[in-house]
């Protein structure tokens, strides 16, 4: 069965593809990789979430690494993504691995790759690792035998990735005042690996769904509003100030105002533009995925930012952070980086980091949603996803790429195909893209109104 690396690691369904036979060749490779990299002799960084046999396909992973002679710094409990990616630039290690699949449904697991500068391999890099797995033909899983044995002699060690992360973050930001403000947090760790980590951070009003539960309740841990109800009516029922969410492995963020209102990832980059520049005076460029807001655009106008646009992936990202001077970072899906910490997601940093600006400012984060809009244009935006089989996805995509003229009975201004199909209608625009991590097509919309958000949705799938 064969193994492919998309937009964030390699995903399978666990037990059909994503088996202990395949993490074994994909460790094997892993390792063969790392092997060239001179910072080897300090080790890889190994994490995992809190799925089903996560902590099994993790210890696989250190065995089938530590066999080929190199040191393994594995977690000693549930982990999130930024941890390892903190924990593999810190430690000066070769690289890291993640044994998750984030956002994904609880039947899948899967397997990131981290670059020894704490973030996500770089698309060269897996294409490297892709070229080491086609090497080799036999899985060596009952290597997961020799675990204790290799523990025992001090290749493989243990360590508190969460106490290490926790100080960390305490040295970047201003927790004492967000801790004398008073804010009032609800936050929502979905069951993944951001549980039990904002708590020895800030004090938090409310926690939901703040333990282990491999099968994530029935939900997806993907911090959307259709899965963050409860989320929702707790921060108006406890009178909280802000509600937080992390996904599955704690790197993106879903985020409530005081009102219980969505407040979506375009406005989060766009808040913490303003609060970087204008309250911090931090200098910088800024990047963002293909799929995120056209107000950054206007904003970094404004201010006389350089604004670079990458592919959808946090990989495209993550290298700009590491070859340029780049302020902030973003993507649509919830994933966001800052200059100063990793070049990485971080969906706790980034849901304090607002806490932060709640407290300078003294204001309501619906205030300051407001008083952003006012200033740079109110923009709405939403994201369909459509499951389809892979054939009638190849017709779709085949009719977008013939082209498209005109989209509810308004022209089409201009066509842009950086990753997918994305059509400028006046007062908007539309993406169509096949997701790199699941089966399915995506469509995303932005336009001045909600409702005109709903009808280019609308007039996009009905293509």
């Amino acid at each position: 069965m064969s193994i492919k690396f998309g937009t964030d690691g390699w995903r399978g369904v666990i037990a059909d593809d994503f088996t202990f036979d395949n993490v074994s060749r994909v460790a094997q490779a892993t390792a063969a990789y790392f092997r060239k990299n001179k910072k080897v002799r300090h080790g890889v960084v190994v994490g995992y979430d809190s799925r089903f046999l996560s902590r099994e396909f993790a210890e696989l992973t250190a065995a089938t690494i530590a066999s080929k002679g190199i040191k393994v710094i594995l977690s000693d409990k549930i982990s999130s993504t930024p941890m390892v990616s903190l924990l593999t630039k810190k430690l000066g290690a070769a690289g890291g691995v993640v044994i998750t699949a984030s956002h994904n449904p609880a039947r899948y697991s899967g397997y990131k790759l981290k670059g020894d500068f704490g973030g996500p391999a770089h698309p060269e890099m897996i294409g490297k690792l892709e070229k080491e797995l086609r090497k080799i033909k036999a899985a060596k899983s009952n290597i997961r035998n020799s675990f204790e044995k290799f523990r025992a002699k001090g290749i493989i060690r243990l360590m508190d990735f969460t106490s290490a992360y926790v100080e960390d973050v305490r040295s970047k930001l201003e927790t004492n005042h967000i801790r004398s403000s008073g804010i009032r947090i609800a936050y929502d760790a979905m069951h993944g690996a951001g549980q039990g980590v904002l708590e020895q951070l800030v004090p938090v009003a409310a926690l939901l769904r703040n333990s282990y539960n491999p099968s994530f309740g029935g939900s997806h841990p993907e911090p959307l509003p259709q899965h963050l109800k409860d989320l929702a009516t707790t921060v108006t029922g406890r009178q909280c100030d802000i509600g937080i969410a992390t996904d599955g492995d704690a790197d993106r963020v879903g985020v409530y105002d005081e009102q219980g209102n969505f407040v979506d990832s375009h406005r989060i980059f766009a808040l913490l533009v303003k609060y970087l520049v204008k309250e911090k005076h931090m200098t910088g460029e800024v990047a963002k995925s293909f799929s995120v807001s056209q107000m950054i655009n206007v904003m970094c106008e404004r201010y006389g930012l350089t604004l670079h646009e990458t592919a959808i992936g946090f990989k495209h990202l993550c290298r700009l952070m590491t070859e340029r001077d780049i302020l902030i970072a973003a993507e649509e899906s919830g994933g966001l980086g800052v200059k100063g910490h990793i070049p990485e997601r971080d969906g706790i940093y980034i849901g304090l980091l607002l806490c932060e600006l709640m407290a300078v400012r003294k204001k309501k984060l619906s205030e300051l949603v407001k008083e952003l809009m006012d200033e740079f244009g109110w923009h709405y935006f939403n994201r369909v996803d459509a499951h389809l089989t892979e054939q009638e996805k190849k017709k779709i995509l085949a009719r977008y790429k013939k082209g498209v003229r005109t989209l509810g009975g308004r022209p089409v201004q201009r066509v842009e195909t950086k990753d997918g199909t994305k059509l400028f209608v006046k007062n908007g625009w539309v993406l169509v893209r096949a997701s790199g991590t699941e089966p399915l097509i995506r469509y995303y919309a932005e336009a001045s109104s909600p409702d005109d958000v709903q009808n280019l949705l609308e007039a996009a799938q009905s293509v």
